[in-house]
């Protein structure tokens, strides 16, 4: 992603990356674990011929800074996350924009819908459930398939130490074991996934980012759901056909039953690609992400 500008944004309490490129309606795209803003490499230069696109790396992730955490976790909660990009998107100037997340990016897009919704105009979230769904229908598959989950949320330093003692293998487990074409990771991004897993202060608060899902974000949920809070922009739920959130779900309706309870108007639909279909179809997201984007009222 060269040919977008790299930009470090400071808010409030995090120094954001960010990289910015083309013209348009402005448009946050947001990655997951064990991701960067590099996951967007092959989309976001398509989606720079009709937005602003910026990619920004989550604090914590990439090159973004690791503020001290706390006892709650309440400093990587998807809420401090998403007031983070709030911030950043009105730093640039704009105070109005779409969203697209991705795994640990959707969860921060879909909480920046809620707790911001006179700042995000359409919402596109890949590859999850609502978080506190997510515990709730959580069982061995779960446990055994998407593994951090469990594992980076267990108190430290355990997690910590082990993640820095195999970030190369934790980026190769993810990339071989949760695609469907370990040929979409060439060597070149898992090493740069690799070296975003390999200090040890983005370990810590990778970890706490973790901890916050378990816990504080939970809450955060169910606190919505009983004040009846839902998201009422335009919202696109995609996930990976054959995927583990398509089998999982599919005896309660399937994903997009679940994100109904809290985006009544949401639309959907399973797509080619295992959990990382941004890299592994890009075209074909572009295209169902770009016209989602242009016609949703």
């Amino acid at each position: 992603m060269d040919q977008f500008s790299a930009q470090r944004i400071t808010t409030t309490s995090a120094t954001i990356f960010t990289r910015v490129g083309g013209a348009g309606p402005p448009l946050l795209l947001l990655h997951g674990f064990p991701e960067t803003h590099q996951m967007w490499r092959q989309i976001a230069p398509l989606l720079s011929q009709h937005f602003t696109v910026v990619a920004a790396d989550l604090r914590g992730y990439g090159e973004s800074s690791c503020p001290p955490s706390a006892d709650d976790h309440a400093p990587y909660s998807k809420r401090a996350m998403a007031e983070d990009m709030v911030e950043v998107m009105r730093q640039l100037g704009f105070d109005h924009f779409a969203v697209v997340g991705h795994d640990r990016g959707a969860r921060v897009a879909y909480r920046m819908a809620l707790d911001h919704p006179e700042s995000v105009t359409h919402l596109a979230v890949f590859d999850i459930v609502p978080t506190d769904i997510a515990w709730q229908k959580a069982d061995a598959r779960m446990v055994l398939g998407f593994w951090p989950w469990s594992l980076l949320a267990q108190p430290a330093p355990l997690p910590e130490h082990m993640l820095a003692a195999t970030a190369a293998d934790i980026v190769d487990n993810a990339c071989d074991n949760w695609g469907s074409t370990a040929e979409s990771f060439p060597r070149e991004i898992r090493d740069a996934y690799t070296r975003a897993l390999s200090d040890p202060e983005h370990i810590h608060a990778i970890c706490e980012e973790y901890r916050a899902a378990a816990t504080i974000d939970r809450k955060h949920d169910e606190a919505d759901r009983q004040a009846g809070r839902v998201i009422t922009c335009p919202t696109l739920v995609l996930w990976g056909a054959g995927g583990a959130v398509d089998a999982w779900y599919a005896a309660d309706g399937g994903p997009l039953t679940f994100w109904r309870t809290i985006a009544p108007e949401a639309v959907g639909e399973a797509v080619e690609g295992g959990h990382f279909f941004p890299e592994e179809n890009p075209k074909a997201i572009y295209d169902k992400l770009s016209r989602f984007l242009l016609t949703a009222k």
